[in-house]
């Protein structure tokens, strides 16, 4: 199959060129060459974009994802890594799963206000102490473990 120039790239891939050129800053992504002022990307460029859509998708940052690959572009993943990004998402979903309770304790809750709740209280108390926060937003306490 021939090379697929940079505009080809990014409709296959669904994202705008200038991604695709920040890809290659960072040295995710590596054209075969040029025609005229084009960049010019071999096919199997789609398959790499998509890796970097994953890791992307699952909280990889972009350094963390160019470590995934070898010198030669191809796929060097250590499951380790995987792991304990699962071990991650796992803390968020927790996270977020007492976030939305707390929410839905709030706006169901018959107390004249929230103040006087007490459920209400102890979630105010909880995120006082650190062990309520939005996910990605740490307080410098390190994570709890499960």
């Amino acid at each position: 199959m021939p090379d697929l120039d940079i505009a080809e790239v990014a409709r296959r891939a669904g994202v705008p060129a200038s991604t695709l050129r920040f890809y290659e800053e960072k040295g995710l992504i590596t054209p075969t060459g040029r025609r005229g002022l084009r960049r010019q990307f071999d096919p199997g460029v789609l398959e790499r974009l998509a890796l970097i859509a994953l890791g992307r998708s699952a909280g990889f940052s972009l350094d963390e994802i160019a470590r995934m690959f070898a010198p030669d572009g191809r796929p060097r993943i250590d499951r380790q890594v995987l792991a304990d990004k699962a071990e991650e998402l796992d803390r968020t979903i927790r996270e977020l799963g007492v976030l939305r309770d707390s929410l839905r304790h709030a706006a169901a809750c018959p107390a004249p206000s929230h103040l006087e709740c007490p459920t209400f209280r102890r979630i105010l108390g909880a995120a006082a102490s650190g062990a309520v926060t939005a996910p990605g937003r740490r307080t410098g306490r390190p994570p709890s473990r499960p």
